[in-house]
């Protein structure tokens, strides 16, 4: 049974300067809170999250039973993140479009809205304005970061800007940067987008319009991309979506697949920003502390003090095992304690937010060691 979920906001009024130059004041981050906070606060653990999601991490909205987080398998009373244990925060990123203030939100400087004069954002620009809220919420020291594809690179990205600040770093399915083959998914995203007759330089609200056509597409580019090849036979193959009989047309959706890729670019188009899709794809495109140190790694995660816990799985070629092994050998070089599991799922991308026992196991055994650690801290401290 999923728990009721209360959402909240902040609002901050002085500026936050950020990694382009710009900045941004009066603005608002939405964000959810899980379990109680420890008398030392000490038992704080911040979720990340990825492109599409939000700080709606688990639970259900009152009244809304199919409102469930999108990572409810995974945290929760008595789940891997064990919510009985520990102080769950999930955060919703600047930019984003479910509650924060983003593209769709008036400039207080202009009283316009922002659409296209949104700043351009950054993993590091996420990051500070977390630890604003958490200033905020009186927590100086997190238990742990955890994230998900772009989100574990908001955790590895915590752990190099606040390594103080926190105790634990879990990266699942995730890289130290982003591939080219990655940047050119994203610019054919983007390009859907921005071709998209209502799109309007990213102005489209004043013309009363959304870009549907460009974020379908997109959406339906980034689907492809977080799926195997093997789900994607198991689960369609070379079923047609009606009949047996082929059609012989270049425009009807004849195979099941193009149908459910359809769908889920209908269902898409109808909840996300264009604007915000921009902004969140780039972010991932200029993510890579290993850059200010000659492209070396290891140097970039000297400053690293947490303890890391890193997760890939054997059929994700987005962000594929290859990546996250570059991240435990940069750390090992640097004597860090890590800890890895290299998950042989067949689900691809998608396999980080799939209910895999062997993974939700090594998440469930990690969080018991950080909650036992917590224990034994508090024990010696009194």
């Amino acid at each position: 049974m999923s728990f009721i979920a209360t959402p909240q906001s902040m609002h901050f009024e002085e500026a936050l300067p950020l990694a382009s130059g710009a900045s941004i004041r009066g603005y608002d981050l939405a964000f959810e809170t899980y379990g109680q906070l420890n008398a030392d606060k000490s038992n704080a653990v911040l979720v990340c999250h990825a492109l599409n999601a939000s700080h709606h991490v688990a639970g259900v909205y009152e009244g809304q039973p199919k409102s469930e987080g999108w990572w409810d398998n995974m945290i929760g009373p008595g789940k891997p993140v064990d919510t009985n244990r520990f102080f769950v925060i999930g955060v919703n990123n600047l930019g984003s479009c479910f509650g924060s203030t983003g593209p769709m939100h008036l400039n207080p400087d202009s009283g316009q809205v922002y659409g296209a004069d949104f700043p351009v954002v950054t993993v590091e620009d996420w990051v500070n304005a977390q630890a604003r809220l958490l200033d905020r919420l009186g927590i100086h020291k997190l238990a742990a970061v955890l994230g998900g594809s772009l989100g574990g690179m908001q955790a590895l990205s915590w752990s190099l800007q606040y390594p103080e600040r926190m105790g634990h770093a879990v990266v699942v399915a995730s890289a130290p940067c982003l591939s080219a083959e990655n940047i050119a998914f994203n610019e054919v995203a983007r390009r859907a987008i921005v071709t998209d007759p209502d799109f309007h330089a990213g102005h489209f609200y004043r013309h009363g319009v959304v870009p549907k056509r460009g974020l379908r597409i997109a959406r339906m580019i980034g689907h492809i991309t977080y799926l195997s090849d093997d789900v994607m036979n198991e689960k369609f193959g070379r079923q047609l979506r009606e009949g047996l009989e082929l059609k012989y047309s270049t425009q009807e959706v004849e195979f099941q697949i193009e149908s459910y890729l359809r769908y889920q670019g209908d269902k898409f188009s109808d909840y996300f920003d264009a604007n915000t899709y921009l902004l969140i794809t780039r972010a991932l495109d200029y993510f890579d502390p290993a850059k200010p140190h000659g492209g070396n790694l290891t140097q970039a995660l000297a400053g690293a003090e947490a303890k890391f816990l890193l997760v890939s799985f054997t059929t994700d070629w987005r962000f594929s095992p290859a990546r996250s092994r570059e991240i435990v050998k940069a750390l090992l070089d640097n004597r860090r304690t890590v800890s890895y599991a290299e998950i042989d799922a067949p689900h691809g991308h998608d396999a980080f937010l799939l209910d895999d026992h062997r993974y939700m196991g090594v998440m469930r055994s990690y969080f018991e060691n950080i909650a036992q650690e917590l224990a034994e801290t508090s024990k010696e401290a009194a």
